[in-house]
């Protein structure tokens, strides 16, 4: 028999909007693209992990991105802009987006979540819904109505959003973001790490118990996680563990330039919403030049293939793994190679840009706009 707050989180899921391709482009810009107009909450990893190194690829209209947080519709030129929505949208701009429909080149949205299954899981916190509904969903009933474009990170995504019209759009960060320079070795310490959000309280729960068998068996080890408020407690009282909270998406990568991690950990708890994900923790593995531990799944594979290591959800295979990476530096080594290879057959997928923008300002510039990005 299903738990009376299961049935109330489907009946929730079933009144929650979906993005739908309405407008009149259908699956492509409507008119000629003359530069692209990025909203979002601006800086985020959604908008650096997938979509600036398409942006800047040779061929592509000039861009500028517009945080909404900081609407400024006066110093917009809406006539040949193609609006491309990043995972959240405002009142202020879907007004923006309707008063000038008909001199805009398009309206796209891209998501690299499903929302819908965030709003109605067991993780997310109630602001932390609300903030999704009102930024994701609610805009979405009229946003739909101008929607040419829609572009997802994942097929299972794409199933679970519906529409037969979407375009897939794996993550293709800059080389920049991952290729850094990485801290001096600290001797026979080994640091292990986990950096969550706060809509991983389970995968925090799961690990709690491993980390603190590791920890207990090899005192070299030490441990550093990122948990938000709901889940900090769980590493309470654990000793060689170092608690930080969150920060902003820009103070988390200047942060990231000097920090030492050998082995970074990226579980996945069984559940819709992580079937959705896309593999955007292998970019952060990389920037470290840690080894990473994978659980098995959707999002990152279920084998060994290629040199990385993906494991089942059971805490003795992970309490081995860990301590085995620990013992064995050469290892570590050879998996995080094997993590930088993927990672950089990620960022090569951004050299054709977004092909459907792409043609429409070819035609464009042939009608004798300049081209170039700003």
């Amino acid at each position: 028999m299903l738990k009376q707050s299961s049935i109330l989180s489907r009946l929730i899921d079933r009144c929650l909007t979906r993005p739908r391709l309405l407008g009149p482009g259908r699956g492509s810009p409507r008119r000629a693209v003359r530069r692209i107009l990025v909203f979002g909450r601006i800086p985020n990893p959604t908008v650096d992990y997938y979509l600036v190194a398409r942006l800047e690829a040779a061929g592509m209209p000039p861009f500028e991105l517009c945080d909404i947080r900081n609407f400024r519709a006066a110093e917009l030129e809406a006539e040949g802009s193609f609006v491309l929505i990043c995972r959240y949208a405002s009142p202020a701009l879907v007004s923006w987006i309707e008063r000038h429909s008909e001199v805009l080149a398009g309206v796209g949205l891209f998501l690299d979540d499903d929302i819908p299954a965030v709003i109605t899981g067991e993780d997310a916190d109630l602001p932390y819904r609300l903030f999704l509904w009102y930024r994701a969903v609610f805009p979405l009933r009229r946003l739909n109505r101008q929607l040419d474009c829609l572009w997802l990170s994942t097929p299972r995504l794409a199933a679970a959003i519906g529409e037969t019209g979407a375009r897939l759009l794996p993550p293709a960060p800059p080389a920049k973001l991952w290729q850094r320079p990485q801290a001096a070795d600290c001797g026979d310490e080994v640091v292990i790490a986990y950096h969550a959000t706060g809509v991983h309280v389970a995968e925090h729960r799961f690990l709690r118990p491993i980390i603190e068998k590791v920890l207990a068996a090899r005192p070299q080890a030490r441990f550093e996680v990122v948990a938000g408020p709901g889940a900090s407690g769980i590493w309470k009282g654990l000793e060689r563990c170092d608690v930080r909270l969150p920060t902003s998406w820009n103070s988390y990568l200047e942060s990231m330039t000097s920090a030492r991690v050998d082995i970074f950990l990226v579980p996945l708890t069984p559940s819709a919403v992580n079937d959705c994900r896309s593999p955007t923790k292998r970019i952060d593995v990389a920037r470290l030049d840690a080894a990473g531990l994978y659980s098995a799944s959707l999002s990152y594979g279920f084998g060994h293939d290629r040199g990385e290591i993906h494991l089942s959800h059971d805490a003795k295979e992970w309490v081995r793994a860990i301590l085995a990476l620990i013992d064995n530096p050469a290892e570590r080594q050879a998996v995080a190679a094997a993590t930088r290879a993927e990672v950089a057959a990620m960022t090569a997928l951004a050299s054709v840009g977004l092909p459907e923008i792409a043609k429409h300002f070819q035609e464009k510039c042939d009608s004798g706009f300049p081209s170039g990005n700003a």
